[in-house]
């Protein structure tokens, strides 16, 4: 007993310095996690000093380290760290701490490293910091720090590292970290800091690491950073910074290693100096104006491992753009190049087998490269990455396309592939996602697709596939995002394979011609939310099966031949949003419960047996079924009056056709063949009493060639828009057989739909056109960029991501008509008052009248020869190449869409009063410069906010009505100079230097993106 109590007595640690130990207490009991079990060593069986991650001094045992990185520690940091004042470093780096740095940590007089980073620190950084005028590392980089840099920080002259990205810091950078001459580390990305960078940064002698990207900065960069010889990491990238590189970049920045200047608006071209960086590894120029060429003597580089130029304005759209990649052979080391949506052009070089082997990363999407892929493409065996989308590549795909087995994603999308899709696609074991859609792909799909057990995206839609589905490829279970097999002629039966893909997304065949019901086995897609099976002829009734998958949140079985009754489980599924059901043998009651309560979440048209539903579908009232023993007694009550109403209408039918019995074959074949899949058959009788007799009241727009009305079908209730044709107008007769002939093998989401068309004799005995839209509930853009000042049009105001989205969904729909339909169609007559807005404000190009159909006279479509010449369009909107006699192109419509760009982001008419003695729109918004661009912008766009924005800091509402441009100014600008960059490129006088139509939706999509993001920043920055 005696000997154990002081074998007890002699173990227990005699402490050294009763402070440090009890601010070390403190601090273990401010950790509310340890998975890792680091504190259960901080107890009083051993000294503190042998605690994890306490370091002491040997002879005094004061604490002087406290190093816990990456310990998975959650908790808060105490006051009483103060205490350990002979602290010389704090690293907590990689841990989950939160709360506010406490003043305290000013008491630590002899600390020279703090490192908090990753963690979710959040308030200010403390002034009393400033007391540690031994600190020479601060390194807070991926907290929640807010406020400004400290000005009392300034006295840390021993500082050396500088670390405060990724954090929510905000004002301008402080001129006075010029002052830190030691400063060889200086990051402060991914903050909110704005204004320019300051001049006095050029006075950091021995800076190495500069890092500001991810802020809101602006102006240019100030020559004398790029003077700083010791920099060899450069990065600006995603800031609002102009300018072009300084020539002599690579000279002055001799140990440059990676140099970062993506996301901005720097123009001219990239600097030849570049070469002289002899170490250079990365260069990233990605989305900016850069200019011109590449330079072939970045070839000398041979350390250049990643070369970043997408999305600028490189290349002059014609041969030799690309002859670089020839030098760049020599770049041994290469891994990534990426020069995707510039305007290179040309062939694709054999010189791109030369490449690297060590090439992992290979995009030039969104180009004018034409011609076939080389076979040589076969050596790059360590591809990962593949982008090729968005030129004029044709031809067949080689076969060594199967050799490279380690991709991982292949983008073949909106080329013009021809041919059989090669089997030996079936070798990329590894690929995850494989884009072909948009292109001219022939023949079955390959059985060998089937092999590629890791794919979890396949799109093949819009080619000319044949065949059946095979169930090979149907079944890949690891399909996830997004299978799509539709606008295609695909035939027979959907495989009972298609239950494997459990993991599935979305599933689209729509638009071929697969038959039969829809398999059982489709219950066990348990993850589908979008299932497009629209324009086929599959049959039966809908299966009861679909009752299982819950997450469907879009549901398109239109224009099939589905009968019996809507299934009631319909009204169960909670997610869905959208139902379209139109075109089929539907009968009976539709419900009004769930989706069916909302009318525009559902679609119905085109099932003439239906009746009930809500209200706003306006269809008849469902009635109860006759007993079949009254039916009986009253056959001979019903036979007898339809026998004569038959003979009656058969009479009229001889003395008096119809709107379908035409008077000649060339009609006859616009009125039944070109509309053949619509099961809307109207008379002239009918639309007269759908309009009240084409009231004015009715009356909605007025054209060149007639009047449009707004009219409801009585026989399911339909909500349309009637043209009818002014036949007493030179060419409108033309203008009728142009524009069935256009609409009868069109379609597209941004097309206006045609749902039937008439042409017969009115009650007057005279000719009667007329052609059936689908209602545009809001009307024209025309309405809305120039809505009369009255108080029925004062709400059409048209906010700034509306006119994004409006000017995406019309290029989309011309790329349509230039590019993806069986011959090229341009439209000629594309104006504001032609692009009507459904209920979602969602644009659809209509009034196809005046288009032209061509013919392929080269590999270039927009070199197409036209059916017809002439001065075609609106004034205003006509390229001028159409008034020097000049043929019809696709590259008139491209004016035309730079001149409605421009109309619709300064609200100006191109025939305003303004433009006169010489000037036009073009050049107006041309002679703005890039600083003054907010001048003349439309005022209007900014007026309106979100009611998700009434928050917004420092009273934003309030500042926007007062000055609209206050708010805007940070965050659209750069987009509005993108957008008129665009709209000046495509009204370009010569057709030669217009951009063709998919780099103009690249570009606005990508332009819509960013700011979509930007917002989703600003968003979260207000929590």
């Amino acid at each position: 007993m005696c000997m154990s109590s002081c074998l007890k007595s002699t173990t227990v640690p005699v402490f050294a310095n009763e402070t440090d130990h009890l601010a070390l207490l403190d601090f273990k009991n401010r950790i509310t996690q340890d998975p890792l079990q680091i504190m259960s060593s901080w107890n009083n069986s051993y000294h503190f000093c042998n605690w994890l991650g306490v370091t002491c001094g040997p002879s005094n045992k004061r604490v002087m380290v406290l190093n816990l990185k990456t310990k998975k520690l959650s908790g808060s940091i105490p006051p009483s760290i103060g205490n350990l004042t002979y602290l010389t470093g704090i690293n907590l780096e990689n841990n989950s701490f939160y709360g506010e740095i406490p003043q305290e940590v000013g008491r630590l007089l002899h600390l020279q490293h703090l490192n908090l980073s990753w963690n979710s620190i959040s308030g200010q950084i403390p002034t009393n910091l400033s007391y540690c005028s031994q600190l020479r590392v601060l390194d807070a980089t991926y907290n929640n720090l807010i406020g400004p840099i400290p000005r009392h920080l300034s006295s840390l002259s021993k500082l050396v590292k500088l670390e405060l990205a990724v954090n929510n810091l905000t004002r301008n950078i402080p001129a006075w970290i010029g002052n830190f001459s030691s400063l060889h580390s200086l990051s402060l990305a991914r903050n909110n800091f704005q204004g320019s960078i300051p001049i006095e940064l050029g006075r950091l002698p021995g800076l190495g690491f500069f890092q500001l990207s991810l802020n809101y900065l602006s102006g240019t960069i100030p020559p004398q950073i790029y003077n700083i010889s010791s920099i060899y990491f450069f990065s600006v990238t995603l800031n609002r910074l102009h300018g072009s590189l300084p020539p002599d970049v690579g000279l002055t920045l001799p140990n440059l290693q990676q140099f970062y200047c993506a996301a901005n608006s720097f123009t001219g071209p990239i600097p030849l100096s570049f070469s002289n960086a002899s170490q250079l590894q990365i260069l990233s120029l990605t989305r900016n104006g850069i200019t011109g060429t590449v330079p072939q003597n970045l070839a000398s580089l041979q350390g250049m491992v990643s070369l970043y130029f997408e999305e600028n304005r490189l290349g002059y759209g014609k041969d030799g753009d690309l002859n670089f990649l020839s030098f760049l052979a020599n770049c041994t080391s290469l891994k990534v190049l990426c020069f995707g949506f510039n305007y290179f052009g040309g062939l694709l070089p054999n010189s791109i087998a030369n490449l690297s082997t060590q090439l992992n990363t290979l995009t030039m999407a969104g180009n004018m490269i034409r011609g076939d892929i080389p076979f040589g493409i076969g050596n790059l065996f360590n591809l990962n990455l593949l982008v090729l989308n968005g030129n004029y590549l044709g031809g067949t795909l080689p076969h060594v396309l199967g050799k490279l087995q380690k991709l991982n994603e292949l983008y073949l999308n909106n080329n013009k592939f021809s041919g059989p899709i090669p089997s030996s696609l079936g070798n990329l074991t590894t690929l995850t996602k494989l884009y072909m859609e948009e292109n001219r792909f022939e023949g079955k799909i390959p059985l060998s697709l089937g092999n590629l057990q890791n794919l979890l995206l396949l799109n093949l839609c819009c080619n000319n596939l044949i065949g059946t589905i095979p169930k090979q490829v149907i079944g890949l279970s690891s399909l996830s995002i997004s299978l799509d097999m539709s606008h295609n002629f695909l035939i027979g039966a959907l495989p009972f394979e298609v239950g494997n893909l459990i993991h599935l997304t979305e599933l689209d065949l729509s638009n071929n011609r697969l038959l039969g019901k829809i398999p059982t086995t489709l219950e066990s897609c348990l993850s589908l939310e979008r299932l497009y099976l629209e324009g086929n002829s599959f049959q039966g009734a809908i299966p009861q099966s679909l009752e299982k998958l819950r997450g469907l949140e879009e549901i398109d079985l239109s224009r099939n031949n589905f009968s019996g009754n809507i299934p009631k489980f319909l009204i169960k599924l909670v997610a869905l949003k959208h139902l379209n059901i139109s075109y089929n043998n539907l009968e009976g009651k539709v419900p009004s419960e769930g989706i069916f309560a909302n009318g525009s979440e559902i679609s119905i048209f085109g099932n003439n047996k239906l009746c009930g539903g809500v209200q706003e579908l306006l269809l008849p009232t469902c009635t109860r079924k006759t007993p079949a023993s009254s039916r009986k007694l009253h056959a001979l009550k019903i036979v007898i009056p339809i026998t004569g109403m038959v003979i009656f209408v058969l009479v009229l039918l001889y003395f008096f056709p119809t709107c379908f019995i035409v008077r000649n074959s060339r009609e006859r074949s616009l009125t039944t063949s070109s509309f053949e899949d619509r099961k809307l058959r109207v008379s002239y009788a009918e639309l007269l009493k759908s309009t009240n007799g084409f009231s004015e009241n009715n009356l909605i727009g007025s054209g060149s060639f007639g009047s449009v009305y707004k009219g409801v079908l009585s026989e399911n209730g339909a909500i349309v828009a009637i043209k009818v044709l002014n036949l007493q107008q030179k060419g409108a007769s033309k203008s009728f057989i142009t524009e069935c002939n256009a609409l009868r093998s069109i379609r597209h989401r941004n097309l206006l739909k045609i749902i039937s068309a008439c042409s017969s004799i009115d009650h007057e005995g005279k000719d009667f056109k007329s052609l059936i839209f689908e209602f545009m509930c809001n009307g024209s853009l025309e309405q809305w960029l120039h809505s009369k000042n009255d108080e029925q049009h004062q709400s059409k105001r048209l906010r700034f991501i509306q006119r994004l989205n409006i000017a995406v969904n019309v290029a989309c729909a011309l790329e349509y008509l230039h590019r993806h339909c069986q011959t090229p169609i341009v439209h000629c007559d594309l104006k504001p008052s032609n692009i009507l807005l459904d209920e979602d404000m969602v644009a659809h190009v209509g009034d196809f009248g005046l288009v032209n159909f061509l013919f392929e006279a080269s590999n270039n479509p927009s070199k197409s020869q036209s059916l017809s010449v002439g001065l075609k369009g609106s004034i205003g909107y006509i390229p001028p190449e159409y008034g020097m006699g000049g043929q019809v192109s696709t590259l008139g419509d491209i004016y035309s869409y730079g001149i409605l760009l421009l109309e619709m982001f300064i609200g100006k008419r191109p025939i305003d009063e303004m433009f006169k003695d010489g000037l036009s729109i073009h050049k107006f918004v041309a002679m703005a410069s890039l600083e003054h661009v907010m001048d003349i912008v439309d005022p209007s766009m900014f007026f309106e906010e979100d009611e998700e924005n009434a928050n917004d800091d420092i009273g934003e509402r309030q500042i926007i009505k007062e000055d609209p441009y206050v708010h805007v100014s940070s965050r659209i600008k750069e987009c509005l100079i993108s957008v008129f960059q665009i709209g000046l490129l495509c009204s370009k006088t010569s057709p030669d230097e217009r951009i063709p139509t998919n780099v103009v939706v690249n570009e606005m999509n990508a332009i819509r993106d960013k700011f979509l993001k930007l917002e989703k920043e600003n968003r979260r920055r207000r929590g």
